[in-house]
């Protein structure tokens, strides 16, 4: 049976809980993905088969409304948002509890404010070694509350085995993330580490690879002069490409010749995939398939299981039909802008925070995926003689509250009720 948590009602829907304790009973491996169906009127809605709050969501906010019940007369601070949701955050706020850092680490408080007896949490992101370090200097309490989802330390875990086998680490994610500088910082304690933001730069690391492949393994004061040229322009070209994305002392020589692939957990798990197979096969074509095994390890196991399982159900909201995609998340979430990222390829998406950001029938204010900034579009409702399907889905960090108000502010603004009031779920659509 899957763990229970205690998470304030603000964040639960009753209806959504009933449908997804249907799906998880009727299902219960977990390999159906395909969407339920909610019907207001012409409205039909398709609802991804797994969205929102994952376990390691749950987890923090559960740890940290007890750290608020727990002591209600110590000061509580977190390292920086605790998800990234703002409602969730901006309660958290209301409550008393004092931000240290903003997402992308500017520093909100200073770290001299903290006393021995103040409650520092750290997110679900987790934070660096270097962080860890200096609050316990600090001399708090950081084990009580700490909120770091357990998947994402199962990477660092694995992270350090890598390194204590002599691999590489090469880590998939945007290196301004809270939780890839924490996974990186965790990763070059125990091995010499690398940060790929994408396929692209996969690619480009091959390259560098290939052409290391070509130069003598021998001291580079043996090397010819040309040689010498070459391995100098090579390690000039490899440094200026991931400046600031490598471990200090990284030394081409030797440390591409053994990789492993860990991801930052709320990225497209299927780009991480690609990434881990493309190098694998870079990795036959230099040293063989027979000797392959030697130098890239199979870390499939790393990959966050929520984040998989809510992609595989957006892709399947694609196999049926649909006008438009709504994705409710934070503007900040990694993982509710690679949801919306996958339908966009093949139907318009908005992606909001929340039902305010609906403003009637013809506009609705949203993030652009291309510029990554607010925007604001209108006749983005489409106005049919027949039925009007949209796809409905939801980032980890998510309240399923905030679903319900998205879902019944459409089916208003169609003049219908609730699709909830009168929910009867039969079956997953086919």
């Amino acid at each position: 049976m899957a763990r229970s948590f205690d998470i304030p009602p603000i964040y639960r829907s009753s209806s959504i809980s009933s449908l997804k304790q249907i799906r998880s009973e009727n299902d219960h491996l977990k390999k159906d993905f395909q969407p339920s169906l909610l019907v207001a009127g012409k409205v039909h809605f398709r609802l991804a088969r797994h969205f929102g709050f994952c376990f390691g969501v749950e987890n923090a906010i559960e740890r940290v409304y007890k750290a608020l019940r727990e002591n209600p007369d110590k000061r509580i601070f977190l390292l920086s948002e605790m998800i990234h949701n703002p409602h969730v955050n901006d309660d958290l706020k209301k409550r008393g509890i004092k931000f240290i850092h903003s997402t992308d680490g500017s520093p909100l408080l200073s770290l001299d404010l903290l006393q021995p007896d103040d409650i520092v949490i750290i997110p679900a992101f987790g934070t660096t070694l270097e962080m860890i370090q200096r609050l316990e200097e600090k001399k708090v309490n950081l084990q009580s509350y700490n909120t770091t989802c357990p998947f994402v330390e199962r990477v660092w875990k694995r992270s350090v085995k890598l390194g204590s086998l002599g691999y590489t680490v090469l880590i998939h994610g945007h290196s301004c993330h809270e939780e890839t500088k924490a996974t990186f910082s965790h990763a070059k304690s125990a091995a010499n580490a690398l940060i790929l933001h994408d396929k692209k730069e996969a690619h480009l690391l091959a390259g560098f690879m290939r052409r290391m492949a070509k130069i003598p393994k021998q001291k580079e004061e043996s090397l010819t002069k040309s040689q010498q040229d070459n391995l100098k322009r090579l390690k000039e070209d490899f440094f200026s490409s991931f400046k600031g994305r490598y471990s200090q002392g990284f030394c081409l020589e030797k440390d591409l010749s053994k990789i492993g692939v860990v991801n930052q957990t709320t990225i497209l798990a299927s780009e991480t995939r690609s990434i881990s197979s493309y190098l694998a096969s870079v990795m036959i074509e230099l040293y063989g398939a027979k000797r392959f095994r030697e130098h890239f390890a199979d870390t499939r196991d790393t990959l966050c299981y929520a984040t998989l399982e809510n992609q595989l159900s957006v892709q399947s909201l694609l196999e049926g039909q649909g006008d438009l995609a709504v994705i409710v998340g934070g503007y900040n979430s990694s993982n509710t802008f690679h949801l919306a990222e996958i339908l966009q390829k093949k139907i318009p998406v908005y992606c909001i925070k929340d039902a305010d950001e609906i403003q009637n029938r013809r506009k609705i204010h949203h993030l652009d995926l291309q510029t990554k900034k607010l925007r604001c579009t209108n006749d983005w409702l489409p106005d049919k003689a027949d039925e009007t399907v949209i796809l409905i889905s939801a980032g980890a960090s998510c309240p399923d509250s905030l679903v319900e108000e998205v879902v019944n502010r459409i089916a208003e603004l169609y003049g219908e009720k609730s699709p909830f009031q009168d929910f009867i779920f039969a079956s997953s659509v086919r």
